[in-house]
């Protein structure tokens, strides 16, 4: 594990895991005028880490309720609880969701923390189905149980009774129903006592945040938070006219889409580390400078920034000077390859798909979601009901559905596309500030321009955390994009650092 300040884009290799046994029993859900809490049950084990692990999934729900216990939703997880490792009562577990907002959690269920995973290709197309399936040996599920959350509006969760979908759909409404869904879960599993961790993905950080401030006003400490391809500060990924951390912090990740694509003047570096702290601490400087100076900005200066921004990011100097040194993360996407008529997807600028129109300034696809959506989706519709013996009547909604999206926070505060930008770092200091052994785990793909990984890393050193509560947030970097768990050789990489921070923040209390 690193400190905050340290960065390792490592390439691990690994193997494929052996087969799993599966005996599913059928369940039964409620009524939509007053729903009962739905169950689905079966008996599985895996082979993790040379060791069998025995386990029972559930697809299941919990209801949520008002002050006045009338249902308002029905939230809709799969748990995994090994049944052959000690006490449950004291064994970590593991809520964990993706983003969108607005997306259910099959990517991160599917991809590595379940028992079974899809397997994709490292970059490029997936063929077309029938798509692979296998037991996923990376799982962290033989030292904690895992709970796949479905917020109301994405998988099969849905609102109930008078409640409609603005009631769940926002900000901190988002962060209360599932503060009321962890409480519930808790009682129900008789897992008060038992080390807690949150894990959210993409928007899902942004949730994490929020959610763990919720949490502790419910008086339910955590003893971790893992924060994957994170955004706290959304100013730093967006690109307004008269604003300048984005451009400044999204250039290091230029640099990393550049240097794959062998498109730096220079050629390759030697150290690719070493190369992106040269192009952060750069970035901060002369960079800087130039760009808050605004029209003021002494020429040679300029001069000097406009060459060595051709230097890092392989954009002609032409272009670069018409653009004012003020490149946004889709232009670079649609420009860096264009004379290839090719396109960087967001979510992996490793990926490339086709430019359609060579003259349009921003993309109009992600191909590395192209790519592989199909299969996740495929792959976890028949997993759920062939394996976990799932038959509702209900569709998996995999996203989409839960919109508008209220950006207003509590106490007025807007954003990210309403009014100024959305900054939830205040939040999260507060809860490491108050819970002082709260620990923060941040996974960043160093090819991601969705969640880049400069802007997360910028925006943490900005929380006014004193120098011992800084320490409470590790960070590990992957070459990889978005979800660095498609990538197959990444896998050992991924389980070694998470089963490693829970390991370490479990209080003592890791039964194997």
């Amino acid at each position: 594990m690193k400190p905050l300040s340290l960065i390792t884009p490592v390439l691990a290799l690994g193997l494929l895991p052996a087969g799993a046994l599966a005996q599913d029993e059928p369940g039964a859900g409620g009524n939509a005028s007053e729903p009962q809490p739905a169950r689905w049950a079966s008996n599985h084990s895996i082979v993790v880490d040379g060791e069998t692990v025995e386990y029972e999934a559930v697809v299941g729900s919990v209801i949520l309720r008002d002050n006045e216990e009338n249902a308002t939703g029905e939230l809709f997880y799969t748990g995994y609880f090994r049944t052959n490792g000690g006490d449950p009562s004291t064994r970590p577990i593991v809520f964990a969701y993706n983003g969108g907002p607005g997306s259910a959690s099959f990517w991160l269920h599917m991809g590595i923390m379940g028992p079974r995973r899809v397997v994709t290709p490292n970059v490029g197309q997936q063929a077309p189905p029938p798509y692979p399936l296998v037991d996923n040996g990376y799982t962290v599920l033989d030292i904690a149980d895992v709970v796949m959350v479905d917020p109301i509006g994405t998988g099969f969760s849905r609102p109930a009774g008078d409640a409609d979908g603005t009631d769940f759909w926002g900000m901190d409404e988002d962060a209360a129903s599932l503060t009321q869904f962890i409480r519930r879960f808790l009682s129900e599993k008789n897992r008060w006592n038992s080390p807690r961790y949150i894990l959210g993905e993409s928007y899902g950080t942004t949730r994490s945040v929020l959610l763990a401030r919720h949490l502790q006003n419910a008086n339910i400490d955590l003893n971790g938070v893992v924060l994957v391809s994170a955004v706290i500060d959304f100013n730093t990924l967006q690109f307004p006219d008269g604003s300048h951390i984005g451009f400044i912090t999204n250039v290091p990740s230029f640099a990393v889409a550049a240097e794959y694509h062998d498109m730096l003047p220079g050629g390759r570096p030697d150290d690719l580390e070493a190369f992106m702290k040269e192009v952060e601490a750069w970035a901060l400087t002369d960079y800087a400078q130039a760009l808050l100076a605004g029209t003021a900005v002494d020429p040679e200066l300029r001069a000097r920034v406009l060459r060595q921004m051709h230097e890092y990011t392989g954009l002609s100097m032409e272009y670069l000077d018409k653009a004012d040194l003020r490149v946004s993360a889709p232009a670079f996407e649609k420009e860096l390859l264009r004379d290839r008529r090719l396109t960087l997807a967001r979510l992996d600028t490793r990926f490339t798909g086709p430019t359609g129109d060579v003259l349009d300034l921003t993309p109009d696809h992600d191909a590395q979601s192209s790519a592989i959506s199909s299969a996740y989706t495929s792959l976890f519709n028949t997993y759920v009901r062939d394996e976990l013996g799932y038959d509702g009547d209900r569709e998996y909604w995999p996203s989409g559905m839960a919109r508008p999206w209220n950006w207003e926070r509590e106490g007025g505060r807007r954003g990210p596309f309403g009014g100024s930008a959305l900054n939830v770092g205040p939040d999260l200091a507060h809860a490491i500030e108050r819970n002082p052994r709260l620990e923060v785990l941040l996974i960043n793909g160093i090819y991601d321009f969705a969640t880049p990984y400069f802007p997360i890393v910028w925006s943490l050193e900005q929380l006014g955390l004193p120098p011992d509560l800084r320490d409470n947030i590790t960070r590990d970097d992957f070459a990889a994009g978005h979800m660095m768990y498609v990538e197959e050789s990444l896998l050992p990489q991924w389980r070694e650092t998470l089963a490693g921070f829970i390991t370490r923040t479990a209080g003592g209390n890791l039964v194997p």
